[in-house]
């Protein structure tokens, strides 16, 4: 019954500018075909032009240079992905599935199951009471204090930024994502099958013709560079100075959409890169807007813009806002426990 109220309450606390912005989730056959060109060539290229440094005996930093080059590619590409899984990038159902398997394949990433797990992420968005699946681990400060010295450490090593965005690309890209996730169904376990399947066939080519060895110093570059990327990405995208989280019973899905999902603001060159997926919040409040769309969903709607957009050099600060708390309402570093040490002692 609380449910039932609770959804009633979020679709009566949907703003005036809510309806308007449908139109924008309308894919166009023309942009999203010129997006595939304007990348996927490029990218291909880059890897044929590393195979001939590889093959010609030029010096490796060479090769790792256009590997950086190629993995901001596939950071583009992976947001081709994320809008398939999302049903928005092409009209078509059928398109959205092939492309989001291709696309897959190249970032190693299993589409329907991925779909299936990024598709709770959007249901439950700063939500404490449903975390879990698809997000970033997060304890509050009173979960935290009452664990166990273990589970405190493997805490601290999580979130540490070097094992994060270090170790956890190549965790998540190489390891993590050949196995279905809990909860997965047939077709989503299938779809992790095909993924897999599909990656090994590349391994047997590339050794039957460029040789493995030549393309694992191209490919395990390009796959955990362009990870860390992603894995920064979505981090910053609900990680954040001011960001919302509160209990099932008073969570709101647009104020999670709005204050629970960063406007990440960066450069040109980047924006492109990224799809204008730094819009995050008008993602969530319109999850089935494809990439192109975006920005002109922003400058349409005047609501949209009184977003406090988070810039480059702030976001290089919430690496170390590690736990939620919940009596101040708001992210807090490790180092804060110091002060809830003393004033526990000081109450005493």
């Amino acid at each position: 019954m609380g449910a039932e109220k609770g959804a009633v309450r979020i679709q009566q606390k949907k703003p005036d500018w809510y309806q308007a912005t449908s139109r924008y989730e309308k894919p166009a056959p023309g942009k999203a075909a010129w997006q595939i060109l304007d990348t996927f060539i490029p990218y291909f290229t880059l890897w044929g032009v590393m195979i001939y440094t590889v093959e010609s005996g030029f010096p490796y930093w060479i090769t790792f240079i256009l590997a950086l080059a190629a993995s901001l590619l596939l950071v583009r590409i992976f947001i081709f992905f994320h809008d398939c899984c999302h049903g928005s990038f092409f009209a078509s159902p059928r398109a959205n599935r092939i492309l989001g398997y291709v696309s897959g394949i190249l970032t190693f990433s299993p589409y329907e199951d991925w779909r299936r797990c990024h598709a709770i992420h959007h249901s439950t968005v700063g939500d404490l009471d449903r975390r879990g699946t698809g997000d970033i681990s997060l304890l509050t400060v009173d979960e935290y204090r009452a664990s166990s010295g273990r589970k405190r450490l493997l805490y601290r090593l999580y979130r540490n930024p070097l094992i994060m965005f270090g170790l956890g690309p190549a965790f998540m890209f190489l390891f993590r994502f050949r196995f279905p996730g809990k909860g997965a169904r047939k077709h989503e376990r299938r779809s992790v099958i095909v993924t897999d399947l599909a990656i090994l066939a590349i391994l047997i080519l590339a050794g039957l013709t460029m040789g493995l060895k030549t393309y694992l110093i191209i490919q395990i570059p390009i796959i955990i560079v362009a990870g860390a990327i992603g894995l920064w990405l979505f981090y910053i995208q609900h990680d954040f100075e001011g960001v919302y989280w509160a209990r099932h019973e008073d969570w709101d899905q647009m104020r999670a959409s709005l204050e629970g999902c960063s406007y990440y603001k960066l450069p040109g060159p980047l924006k492109w890169i990224t799809g204008n997926i730094g819009l995050h919040h008008i993602h969530h409040v319109r999850p089935r807007i494809p990439n192109y769309n975006l920005k002109e969903c922003y400058e349409q709607t005047p609501a949209l813009q009184e977003i406090i957009p988070l810039t480059f050099c702030k976001s290089l600060k919430t690496p170390w806002l590690n736990l939620w708390d919940e009596k101040k309402a708001k992210l807090v570093s490790f180092r804060a426990l110091k002060n809830y040490h003393q004033q526990s002692t000081f109450q005493s």
